[in-house]
């Protein structure tokens, strides 16, 4: 890729990288479904993910490379599949008729069945069990949106395996733009030590195209196929349209407003500063239990990130969470941007898009970038309105402290604070770690992590 044209990809570039497409990006998520496949603990799989984030087409995509053949059965499009459900969940039964509709014989392991938009059928969804039990020789898989499968009656605990598809990161969004040397060059890092000043500006200034763009396949797909950012947000506002249809389909009818209104509350209340999420923000009158239930359908969803505040970090973080305070983050940046209005031309500017609503696209790209490696559950710490600490994490045996800067700055009173008070606790991290505009660097017991590589930490020790 000729870094230099950039934004303005060839054509020719774009089909080189097999780009041209979104089915033909390539996911770092296809390695757990080969862990899947060949796992001696393998049950029906069910992916779960929010609304177009890729799942049906990672799923064919799989069955077409790593099986002989594959049966799909979409029950959204289809509903007339469900009649295959409805007399009983027998196994032998299901396959057989399957295999005389499709005109195919279903082998175990050589055939993947795929269930998808399986929200739709809850008998498919409770099959699941018996194939499990009684044939799970056979490979199936379901997809569904969160905004149907999390709330289905009848779900089999115990007897599924689970993945969760987010958007595309970071990383994953330099291989769709052929710049697969510059996240392998970042992943073989052992240590946090400065990179070539050209390959750090070059990745600030495809970071800034990440944060409007964002991850979802189709938005990503745009931008390669048309160099048109405003095409992009076009996308983007259809992908949040049709998830305002979605809240008025899979919802608890009582829920359906405060729903929408704490999903359009989240872009305004990340731009104070002070982003805890505030009630009355919403409502005047607006108290915390009159939102619970819309707040956890809209994390049960995937499609926000809950921060929760924390007040001691020791292990296990969960004990010491304050509830009551939190942030919340929508789980793509670029739809955050789409739903704030953001204009794309301002990705021309150097650093004014970090800082952008105050720092609001910066730290809500560190929480999805974050949670996207595993750490599902992300806290904050403040010290008395003195300090704050935007992430802390936690592994098996120690606890992670993340300060996230918009720019350059190299202020670091809020880690200090927190080093003064908690550096004796038996799981604290021996090093501290800030994420910013800055190149990889050691400041005593800080770490600098360059925003593009936030990913990595806390993996980098001095």
């Amino acid at each position: 890729m000729n870094f230099s044209r950039f934004p303005n990809i060839s054509l020719q570039n774009i089909s080189q990288y097999g780009m041209v497409n979104v089915g033909n990006m390539e996911r770092e998520f296809y390695q757990k479904l080969l862990l899947w496949k060949s796992s001696a603990l393998r049950k029906p799989l069910v992916l779960r993910g929010a609304r177009q984030v890729g799942k049906t087409y990672i799923l064919t995509d799989f069955a077409k490379r790593e099986y002989t053949d594959y049966v799909y059965i979409n029950f959204d499009e289809n509903p007339s599949f469900a009649s295959f459900f409805q007399e009983n969940l027998d196994p032998d039964r299901i396959i057989k008729e399957l295999n005389i509709y499709f005109k195919t014989t279903i082998q175990p392991g050589s055939t993947l069945l795929i269930f998808d938009e399986i929200q739709e059928c809850p008998q498919a969804l409770a099959s699941l069990k018996y194939f499990c039990e009684r044939k799970n020789d056979y490979h199936v898989a379901a997809a569904g949106s969160l905004l149907g499968v999390k709330l289905t009656q009848g779900f089999p605990v115990g007897k599924v395996n689970f993945l969760d598809l987010a958007p595309l990161n970071f990383f994953e969004f330099l291989d769709a733009i052929g710049e697969s040397s510059m996240k392998d060059m970042l992943e073989t890092m052992e240590h946090p030590q400065a990179i070539s000043e050209i390959f750090h500006t070059k990745l600030l200034s495809l970071l800034r195209y990440f944060f409007i763009i964002g991850g979802m396949p189709e938005a990503v797909a745009t931008y390669l196929k048309t160099e048109n950012l405003d095409r992009v947000r076009s996308v983007q506002k259809e992908i949040v349209d049709a998830y305002i249809l979605d809240f008025a389909k899979h919802a608890p009818k009582d829920e359906v407003m405060k729903i929408m209104a704490v999903w359009e509350a989240i872009p305004n209340q990340l731009a104070k500063e002070n982003k805890k999420f505030i009630f009355s923000a919403i409502r005047k009158s607006a108290r915390a239990r009159e939102f619970e239930t819309a707040i956890q359908w809209l994390k049960n969803a995937g499609l926000i990130l809950k921060v929760n505040h924390i007040s001691t970090p020791k292990l296990p973080l969960a004990a010491y969470c304050d509830t009551s305070a939190f942030k919340l983050f929508l789980f793509d940046i670029g739809l955050l941007g789409a739903m704030s209005k953001l204009d794309p031309r301002i990705v021309l500017d150097a650093h004014q898009l970090f800082q952008e609503f105050k720092g609001a696209l910066t730290e809500n790209y560190v929480a999805t970038a974050l949670h996207d490696k595993h750490f599902e559950e992300l806290y904050y710490w403040t010290s008395e309105g003195l300090a704050k600490v935007d992430f802390i994490v936690a592994t098996n045996t120690q606890v992670f402290p993340l300060e996230v800067k918009a720019g350059i700055s190299k202020k670091k009173k809020s880690l200090l604070v927190y080093d003064a008070k908690f550096s004796g606790e038996e799981n604290a991290a021996s090093v501290l770690s800030r994420a910013s505009l800055r190149n990889f660097a050691c400041d005593g017991k800080i770490i600098n992590y360059p925003l593009y590589a936030v990913s990595l930490f806390p993996s980098l020790q001095g």
